[in-house]
Parts: C-alpha cells; sequence; structure tokens
C-alpha cells in the first residue's frame, strides 16, 4: 500500500507537469523510478504501460477545453507508435548495466533542453488552432520522437513539442492538447514491444497502478492550468528535477568520487538558480509589457 502512495504520487506531480507543459511525464516519472533502483527497461515499460490510462483522461480533459486537433494527431502519433515500438525494442535487449547509463544520458540531455527550451527561449506564441503541417514535417518529428521516447523512458513531450510551438504555427494550447492525446498511440506501441521484449513478469502492479492512479487524477486538472501557470518558470523547474536526478544516477553508475559528485550536484543547482531567475525576470517583464499596452492605447484614443 505504501508503495502503490508513494508512485501515485510521483503519477499525480508527473501528470500536472505534461498535462502543463506538454511535455516530461515520461522523463519526469522515469527519472523518479531510476532513483528507486528500478532496472530501466522495467521503468520505461511501467511509465509507458501507464500512459495508456493516463493518456486517454488527459486527452479527453483536452478535448473537452478544446486543445484538440485530430489531424494533428493522426499525422504525429501514427509515426511515433513505429517510432517507440522500435525504441522498446531496443531497450529490452539491453542489459542493465548498458541501459541505466544510456537512458540517464537521454533524460539529462533532455531536462537541459527544458530548462534551457523554457528559461532562456520561451515557445513562440501563435492563435492557430488547427495546425498547416503536413506528413512531410509530422511523420519524421513523430518517428524520433516516439524511439527516443521508448528508448530513453520519455522524451515524446520534450521532442515534439517544442518542434511544433518553436514553428509559431499552432496555439500553444492546441499543441499541447493535440501532442498529449497522441500520446495514447505511442503508450500502447511502446507497451507492446515492452511486453514482447520483457515478458510481464518483470512489471510491478503497484508501479504500474500507482503511476496510472496519480495521473488519471492529475489530468484534468493539468489540462485546466495549461493556461494559468507561467510555463517558462514551471518548465525551467522540472528541467532542473530531471537533470539533478539523472545526474546522480550517472554519477553512481561511473562510480565517480565523493567530492567530484558534490562539485557536480553544486554547479548544477547553481545553474538551475540562475536558470529560474531568468525565467522568474522573463515572466515579471511580459507581464509588464502586457500591462502598459492597454494604458498606451487608451491615452492614443484619448
Amino acid at each position: 500500500m505504501r508503495t502503490l502512495i508513494v508512485f501515485a504520487l510521483v503519477g499525480l506531480a508527473a501528470q500536472l507537469v505534461d498535462g502543463a507543459l506538454g511535455m516530461a511525464y515520461g522523463v519526469t516519472s522515469t527519472s523518479l523510478l531510476l532513483v528507486t533502483g528500478i532496472n530501466p527497461a522495467t521503468a520505461s515499460a511501467s511509465v509507458h504501460l501507464a500512459e495508456v490510462g493516463t493518456t486517454i483522461a488527459s486527452g479527453a480533459a483536452h478535448w473537452r477545453f478544446g486543445n484538440v486537433d485530430w489531424k494533428l494527431v493522426a499525422k504525429l502519433g501514427v509515426p511515433g507508435a513505429i517510432g517507440a515500438f522500435l525504441g522498446a525494442t531496443v531497450l529490452s535487449a539491453l542489459s542493465t548495466e548498458d541501459a541505466a547509463p544510456y537512458m540517464s544520458g537521454i533524460l539529462l540531455a533532455l531536462g537541459v533542453y527544458i530548462l534551457l527550451r523554457f528559461s532562456v527561449r520561451p515557445p513562440k506564441v501563435a492563435t492557430a488552432r488547427r495546425s498547416p503541417h503536413g506528413a512531410a514535417f509530422l511523420s519524421p518529428l513523430g518517428l524520433v520522437a516516439g524511439f527516443v521516447d521508448a528508448s530513453g523512458g520519455g522524451g515524446w513531450g520534450p521532442v515534439s513539442t517544442p518542434a511544433l510551438l518553436g514553428a509559431g504555427r499552432t496555439a500553444p494550447r492546441t499543441v499541447i492538447g493535440s501532442v498529449d492525446t497522441s500520446e495514447f498511440l505511442v503508450a500502447v506501441a511502446a507497451s507492446v514491444g515492452f511486453l514482447v521484449g520483457l515478458g510481464h513478469e518483470v512489471l510491478d502492479p503497484f508501479t504500474v497502478g500507482g503511476l496510472l492512479l496519480g495521473g488519471v487524477v492529475a489530468a484534468p486538472l493539468a489540462a485546466w492550468l495549461v493556461t494559468r501557470l507561467p510555463a517558462p518558470v514551471l518548465g525551467t523547474a522540472v528541467g532542473g528535477i530531471i537533470i539533478l536526478t539523472n545526474a546522480r544516477t550517472i554519477l553512481r553508475a561511473l562510480d565517480v568520487a565523493a567530492p567530484t559528485t558534490i562539485a557536480t550536484y553544486l554547479v548544477i543547482v547553481a545553474g538551475w538558480v540562475a536558470a529560474l531567475s531568468v525565467a522568474v525576470a522573463r515572466v515579471r517583464r511580459s507581464r509588464v509589457e502586457g500591462a502598459a499596452v492597454p494604458e498606451e492605447a487608451g491615452a492614443t484614443t484619448s
């Protein structure tokens, strides 16, 4: 019961982040599972099995709030499912010793990307509620994102969401809602790949059940928070957590000496704090500029 509650809290936190940013459920939850000592392939398999349920709940919530473009879901999700199956097959074939630093390296790189993306260069803002992108752009993106997601324990959102937001042609809420919804196809394909490669015996029902329970509970709130939370601050905070947890896994795998480990942690925390300061300052500046525009408009009309 205790294990179920712990993983339910992990799933709840990860889904809140994922629903608000359009990314990081897998990255966040897998990072935390690796810290507890779970086998990398088992961690990714558990997360993806839980995501089968959480993505249904998240997709339904986003659909209710009008955040889903179904054509974007299909064009991105089907290639993503193919990539996810291939990624699950690759990870299942690796030994635990080889898989742990490999997966943590991918997750750490994604954490750095998320931190820099939201602190230094926030996503562009567009208003189109339907994506103009075709299969030539979305198919390769989905294939790569799905492969990284399954083989690295996460990455569907961090790869696909920034690419779509960076293009600046689709409203952020539509991108986030559609990416979250299409992740259902990716989760199903990855789960099938892991079950073929690992078998169901290695999966702990308390781990999967806890992640699923927490994610389903958080999904409706996360869909609402997408229009309320300052994404730069939240994304920067989550990126720092992901970097710190996976740096710990890599340092342990490499058997790095304690003084070097402590120094590495201090550098990471210092960079994290600096990035958070930049993100907070950016949000405050945007709010001041936004408040100034109506005042100037009023002065002009008078």
